[in-house]
């Protein structure tokens, strides 16, 4: 089995595809918008590799999200309750986190099977 890297560039690729499985991180495109928007900016992102890679958000198995400041939880949980799949939320994990861009308030790392074809 080889590795599949998704537009890479010399740091980083944009995602790598092995065994089936897409590892992903997303960061949102709209950095002036409050903690929904660039929630929905990041989810967006999601939807858009999932579909580049004939999978979708029922499939994500895990997910990480990255927050600068945990008083955007309540804001974060809106976004992404609205977008999950229900019955099918993946495993997921939430953290405080120093993001390296100042203007991010959300990074979403995920896990997620190829779709069945």
């Amino acid at each position: 089995m080889s590795i599949q890297y998704i537009d890479p560039e010399n740091r980083w690729s944009e995602a790598t595809l092995f065994n089936n499985t897409l590892y992903y991180t997303s960061v949102p495109e709209n950095l002036e918008g409050d903690i929904i928007q660039q929630t929905t900016s990041a989810l967006q992102a999601i939807d858009n590799i999932l579909t580049r890679v004939g999978s979708n958000k029922s499939k994500i198995l895990d997910a990480t999200i990255f927050l600068a400041d945990k008083a955007d939880l309540a804001g974060m949980n809106q976004a992404w309750d609205s977008w999950v799949v229900p019955g099918k939320a993946p495993v997921r994990c939430t953290v405080e986190a120093i993001l390296m861009n100042p203007k991010y308030k959300i990074e979403i790392k995920i896990v997620a099977a190829i779709a069945d074809k």
